[in-house]
């Protein structure tokens, strides 16, 4: 029988276990994953499916950096709007198929991270929340100044969702929704590549350790730095397929407020364990949308709500809370025989 190997480790002040669990429930959990995914706008207006696995692809990419690294970004959104307005430029202008636009806007959102996080990492704790969050609102002012390029408050309209000529992707969201899932997807897979690499146990090192791990001879900074710029990749990934799905850009891409909405999407699911982000990403995105049809204007009034009652409840977060449930029922087990 295979057994796991189990360790404790803090995280940004939450206890949160690193669990090598049995491969195969790995798999199942996988394959639950991809059947939910496809199968997502059979039962939901496949636009808010869409939004669902984008933001479920920013909430990993965020928890890259707080639950693998130890660093709070408050300045993701400016990855998330830079890449949405490079994607929707370029669409716009040039006309080429989506996927290479939204590779393009990753990229753009990885150089402008270098830069960031090159100033950012030499901080830790709330000192570095504070330098993204002001780097962000740079990116911020830029595209309100910049209103010839992005629009200002008018935001970026009219992007375009072409795909090869193919009619059904670029005009039925339905068929948009297949041909993009695969980009989101495999920023998943290269997500959980990073965690589950020698690259990502330095990360968790780090985070555990920051002193040791120097005396080891790792050069913590560059590690950091590069954490910090891989996120941001994966973030313009998903801020790029958010701006095709809704063939608009606006300006509150780029606000802080966004950067809030996916740390509380984290810490919501469970900071990490890379499934939480997926979790939070669902119910907040599913609940806005339900409270939005229904009429209802506080929105943030009961997402924020539902916050604090998880923090007080569930101090690991829906998901760090299941299977931490489950790893000391597995323990239990294991100890009988």
């Amino acid at each position: 029988m295979t057994q796991s190997v189990v360790t404790e480790a803090p995280v940004t002040g939450a206890d949160v276990p690193v669990v090598r669990s049995d491969p195969r429930l790995r798999w199942v959990l996988l394959a639950v994953g991809l059947v939910a995914a496809l199968a997502l706008p059979w039962f939901i207006y496949p636009p808010v499916a869409m939004d669902v696995v984008a933001m479920a692809l920013f909430a990993i990419a965020l928890d890259i950096l707080l639950g693998f690294t130890g660093l709070l970004s408050f300045g993701h959104a400016a990855f998330w709007g830079s890449s949405a307005y490079v994607t929707g430029l370029i669409a716009t202008h040039y006309g080429v198929p989506f996927p290479v636009a939204v590779v393009a806007g990753a990229v753009f959102a990885m150089i402008l991270a270098l830069p960031v996080g090159y100033l950012s990492v030499r901080r830790s704790g709330i000192y570095f929340a504070m330098v993204t969050l002001a780097f962000a609102q740079m990116v911020y002012f830029i595209g309100y100044q910049w209103s010839g390029l992005t629009g200002g408050e008018n935001g970026l309209q009219g992007v375009p969702r072409s795909f090869f000529g193919i009619d059904l992707v670029e005009n039925d969201s339905f068929y948009f929704y297949y041909a993009a899932l695969p980009i989101l997807l495999l920023g998943m897979w290269a997500a959980w590549r990073i965690v589950h690499s020698p690259f990502g146990r330095v990360l968790v090192s780090i985070r555990d350790n920051t002193q040791r791990a120097r005396a080891l001879g790792y050069e913590v900074e560059k590690y950091k730095v590069v954490a910090f710029v891989l996120s941001a990749g994966l973030t313009g990934l998903a801020g790029g397929v958010f701006a095709i799905n809704h063939g608009f850009v606006a300006l509150t891409e780029l606000n802080w407020s966004t950067s809030g909405e996916v740390v509380l999407m984290t810490v919501l699911g469970g900071i990490g364990t890379l499934w939480g982000g997926v979790l939070g990403a669902v119910l907040t995105v599913l609940l806005a949308d339900y409270l939005t049809s229904s009429g209802f204007h506080g929105i943030d009034l009961v997402t924020g709500s539902v916050f604090i009652l998880v923090v007080l409840l569930f101090r690991r977060g829906v998901w760090g809370t299941v299977r931490h449930l489950w790893l000391i029922r597995r323990q239990r087990r294991m100890a009988k025989r």
